[in-house]
């Protein structure tokens, strides 16, 4: 290693960490108010929804497991040929258990009106026992919506 890599890394790193503790997940939550808004169920469509995970994060992680066991395996050429072979199997591995989390889900699209007369559908995974004319609230906005009862 380099002299001045050691204190560079010690420096960077506490910066590294509050920048990551200051991030959010796309998904979280957001502390505060949320709109809502009263209305009645006009119509709901059995759909399918599609996952929002991204395709290959599977494998890569497979492989990068798959690296670090074969890397601690023999040593030369037998340990090249671990570290091969672990990357080849985690990355089949992985990309297998991400397609057991790729398949769509059963949801539905709920399209309320509200009491100033405005549609607003929401695509939301399956709640049982909704039906035609019931009075609902919508929760949030856009992709955080979602419909509940009164």
């Amino acid at each position: 290693m380099k002299k001045g890599l050691v204190p560079g890394i010690i420096t960077l790193l506490p910066l590294a960490l509050a920048l990551s503790a200051c991030a959010t997940s796309p998904g979280a939550a957001s502390p505060g108010a949320v709109e809502v808004r009263a209305g009645v169920i006009e119509q709901i469509t059995d759909v399918q929804i599609e996952t929002n995970h991204h395709t290959g994060v599977g494998a890569v992680v497979g492989g990068a497991v798959g690296l670090g066991v074969g890397s601690l395996i023999g040593a030369g050429t037998g340990r090249d040929v671990a570290m091969v072979l672990g990357t080849v199997g985690g990355a089949v591995a992985g990309n297998e258990v991400q397609k057991h989390y790729d398949k769509p889900v059963a949801g539905q699209q709920i399209v309320v009106r509200l009491k100033n007369g405005v549609l607003i559908s929401v695509t939301q995974p399956a709640s049982s026992g909704f039906s035609k004319g019931e009075k609902v609230y919508i929760e949030g906005n856009g992709e955080n919506a979602r419909v509940v009862r009164q």
